[in-house]
């Protein structure tokens, strides 16, 4: 079966190959445009803090926003600043705890619900929603933005890149042969790279080995990082503890890029686990639901759990109160982004960036 997807990715590149070309082109071209200065950038006037990666997603962005603001939260206020993707609109606002997903983005209201304290922005223009954050934020001590690494038309001051232990960069190709949408080549100009969702901590040969195939500069930091989860966390009742272990069953429901390590968490917690997937920030429709109730109901026998992310819980709304859904037992699990080396250099640079900016000298 690998083989025969190997083979099938290889033929997928070389009938897709002129198109690929093609975008290689643009995206030269474009920034060569930047680094020559006919783009002009525009630097961020308070400490932002980039997240971001090359390809289209499942890299794990989200849960190393939420590891930056745990490093720096405390330190003042914080805010963060994302597209939000799949929202209606592209202005500038402030996230509250009561937004619906549709009009916010489901990554930017869970941000809000984990961290009532930080202040969440969506906004497509980084650069105006920045100069609008150190307006609306008096004091901000930084600002964590979810997916700006290829917006050139801001030059943030630490630009942190993310790819994964099971596609890498140098393993994949630019769209649409592959799912790279900026050159490889660009993650040379991040002040640290970080390659997600490790099993393990690779040894040091390893590591030397990973800098050599991602192509970095001698004094690039390489963090390795895993995704640590949370014991399932009732929706209905938070002091109700969810029922895991032999002769228990979970119907995982994901609407999220890359689902395959909850997946295996998933099925180290609970006895049997059956899963259905949706695409990335799947709206769930009644539609959905009503799929979603009826396969809970005849899956497995016994105790039986409603199991889902942090993200697709935070799209789900009112009908976590009303229609299919409304009476099922509806758990979450959490993940948090760990640094396996070295952890204590990636906090100080967190905090050197935000301490030395002119901002806060």
């Amino acid at each position: 079966m690998e083989s025969r997807e190997k083979y099938g990715l290889a033929a997928r590149r070389v009938v897709l190959l002129p198109f690929t070309l093609l975008y290689g082109l643009v995206l030269r071209v474009r920034h060569a445009l930047y680094d020559s200065a006919v783009l002009r950038s525009t630097a961020a006037q308070v400490p932002a803090i980039v997240i971001g990666n090359l390809a289209l997603g499942g890299t794990g962005k989200t849960p190393h926003v939420e590891l930056a603001l745990r490093t720096l939260i405390g330190d003042g206020p914080l805010a963060t600043l994302s597209r939000g993707y799949g929202r209606r609109g592209d202005g500038l606002a402030e996230v509250q705890v009561e937004d619906d997903a549709a009009l916010v983005g489901d990554e930017p209201l869970m941000l809000k619900r984990k961290f009532t304290g930080v202040h969440v922005f969506v906004g497509a223009d980084r650069v105006a929603a920045l100069a609008a954050i150190r307006q609306a934020v008096p004091g901000v001590r930084a600002v964590v933005l979810d997916d700006a690494f290829q917006h050139r038309r801001l030059k943030a001051g630490l630009n942190i890149v993310l790819t994964t232990w099971q596609r890498p960069w140098y393993r994949d190709a630019l769209l649409p042969a592959g799912r790279l949408r900026d050159l490889p080549a660009r993650a040379r100009a991040a002040d640290a790279v970080v390659v997600t969702k490790c099993p393990r901590l690779p040894s040091a040969e390893e590591q030397h080995r990973w800098r050599l195939r991602l192509g970095l500069r001698q004094e690039q930091p390489l963090f390795f990082s895993t995704l640590r989860y949370a014991a399932p966390r009732s929706l209905r009742d938070s002091a109700a503890a969810v029922p895991v272990g032999e002769g228990t069953a979970a119907l995982l429901f994901t609407g999220i890029a890359d689902a395959g390590p909850l997946l295996a968490h998933a099925r180290t917690v609970f006895a049997r686990v059956e899963h259905v997937a949706f695409p990335d920030h799947h709206r769930f429709t009644a539609a959905d639901q009503a799929r979603l109730a009826r396969l809970f109901r005849t899956f497995a026998a016994g105790e039986r759990t409603l199991l889902t992310t942090e993200k697709d819980a935070a799209r789900l709304g009112a009908a976590l109160l009303a229609g299919p859904l409304a009476d099922l037992p509806i758990a979450v699990i959490g993940a948090q982004a760990v640094i396996l080396n070295e952890p204590h250099a990636f906090e100080a640079l967190l905090r050197a960036h935000v301490a030395t900016h002119p901002a806060h000298r």
